[in-house]
């Protein structure tokens, strides 16, 4: 039997088919779909690009797989290191992710993601946060005095 699956549209107008098991993993479409017996031809625009999506679904199957596979012994931690991996990806990607687990409704990726940036500027100093982020100081001389009087720890 053929697993059931729901239409996605994303930002950048493909149209993608997802496992239904897997996207109501997501709050945003679970609520969605809760009402809708017949979703077969039903196609739902989201706020997320293709992409980004398919590194959605990856780590949706991933962890859905691992959770009904709990009795591996070492499936915790290969799963901890799956995640480190998944998410050693770039600025714009993480951002994305992060942007997309939040609209999706993913609490596990979405703390997965903030985590990995917590990681990234910890023990960082401000200029180095920002080249990383690249964040442009819009400070003024005297502004940016006037943080590192209030603030000195952010600049240490």
């Amino acid at each position: 039997m053929a697993s059931r699956k729901l239409k996605l549209k994303c930002l950048d107008g493909v149209t993608m088919e997802v496992e239904k098991m897997v996207a109501l993993e997501w709050l945003t479409i679970k609520q969605l779909t809760e009402d809708n017996d017949d979703d077969s031809d039903v196609v739902i625009p989201i706020s997320v690009t293709s992409e980004i999506l398919l590194k959605v679904i990856e780590y949706s199957k991933k962890h859905l797989h691992t959770t009904s596979n709990s009795d591996h012994q070492n499936a915790d931690s290969d799963l901890k290191a799956w995640d480190a991996e998944f998410v050693n990806v770039d600025v714009n990607t993480l951002y994305h992710l992060i942007m997309a687990a939040n609209y999706l409704n993913i609490p596990c990726l979405l703390d997965l993601t903030c985590r990995r940036v917590a990681d990234m500027i910890t023990g960082k100093k401000v200029e180095e946060v920002r080249k990383t982020f690249n964040i442009i100081n819009d400070y003024t001389p005297e502004e940016e005095e006037e943080m590192r009087q209030q603030f000195p720890w952010g600049f240490e």
